[in-house]
């Protein structure tokens, strides 16, 4: 099995290239609206995190809206620099990017004024999973470290079907998500 680092780079270009194929007219109609199944798992969640996705990730703006209209608070990682360690501030207005600013690790976050948050649950993005939810992340370690820090959260991820994977190279800190969620399926993890 490739190591991390080369698994990370082929199942980035395999996404960069699923995402250009598509129509960006039907990119903005992926995602849109979470299903009634992870609706009914994030039940009880009041304070939901997310992630502002880059070019190429599965889009989360169309959830953040959705479930900001449902009455559940909203939040962005964030960091205060390079080194620091991932937080989460509050995005009140998920319809409103003025509230953002460029940050660390060419993320969009929350601006310095947003209050903290902690999440109840988070929906992750991935570079590639399995059926069995596990995630192949970025390489930085930002969630497995802010999962390890708080406790048993709801984790879901949102991915394209191209990112699904048979088998990942696993290490004692990955932790499976609860659910992965493409355009296509709802994969649980037992």
């Amino acid at each position: 099995m490739q190591d991390k680092q080369a698994l990370r780079k082929a199942m980035r270009a395999k996404r960069r290239e699923f995402v250009t194929s598509m129509p960006e007219a039907l990119r903005g109609l992926i995602l849109n609206r979470p299903p009634q199944a992870v609706v009914d798992l994030l039940a009880d969640c009041a304070t939901l995190g997310l992630y502002y996705p880059t070019a190429y990730e599965a889009p989360s703006l169309g959830w953040a809206r959705w479930f900001a209209e449902q009455g559940k608070r909203i939040c962005l990682p964030r960091f205060e620099d390079d080194a620091a360690p991932m937080q989460f501030g509050e995005w009140p207005n998920p319809w409103d990017d003025d509230a953002l600013e460029a940050g660390p690790h060419g993320m969009v976050q929350p601006d310095a004024s947003a209050p903290g948050c902690a999440p109840d649950a988070l929906i992750v993005p991935l570079v590639a999973f399995t059926a069995d939810g596990h995630r192949l992340g970025q390489g930085g370690g930002h969630y497995d470290r802010w999962l390890a820090e708080n406790g048993s959260v709801t984790t879901i991820g949102l991915a394209w079907d191209v990112q699904l994977l048979d088998a990942l190279p696993l290490e004692a800190h990955d932790r499976k998500l609860d659910a992965v969620v493409t355009p296509t399926q709802i994969f649980r993890s037992e």
